[in-house]
């Protein structure tokens, strides 16, 4: 079956879902905030625990860490990103499966050439282009500092 360029268009945009950014975005701040706001939680558990505020903050961030961790090892975060979209991505737990989620795939492979090789598939680029972007911020913000 052959189609002119008019005909593939036409059939791309018939075939092609309709995107629903509104919803989708209100349903990413709804979740994203929720992770915040358990976040927030561990904050004010911690510090009541007596734990120095400096620790406390580091102690949700590793809270978050694993909970991202073992909720992708479950198979249970990829169902609330699959809602969440980007209100997953964002916090530390998005981190976290991203780690997690290519090492669990890769297991079956061994843990050097699978899990040792796989696993910042996805969180690799991230790290790369964060560092790469803080570095070009550094050097603007040093430079506007001149001016």
């Amino acid at each position: 079956m052959n189609m002119t360029n008019e005909e593939y268009n036409e059939y791309v945009k018939r075939m092609t879902p309709n995107s629903k950014v509104v919803r989708n975005s209100v349903k990413a701040f709804f979740i994203g905030g929720a992770i915040c706001t358990i976040g927030q939680g561990f904050l004010e558990a911690y510090k009541a625990l007596g734990i120095a505020e400096d620790n406390a903050y580091t102690l949700v961030t590793v809270t978050l860490i694993f909970i991202g961790a073992m909720l992708t090892g479950l198979n249970i975060y990829p169902k609330i990103a699959k809602h969440g979209g980007a209100g997953t991505l964002v916090p530390v737990t998005g981190f976290a499966n991203a780690v997690t989620a290519p090492a669990i795939e890769a297991k079956t492979e061994g843990y050097v050439t699978g899990v040792g090789t796989k696993i910042f598939t996805i969180a690799g680029p991230v790290i790369l282009f964060g560092t790469l972007a803080s570095v070009i911020c550094g050097i603007l913000y040093y430079l506007w500092g001149l001016v």
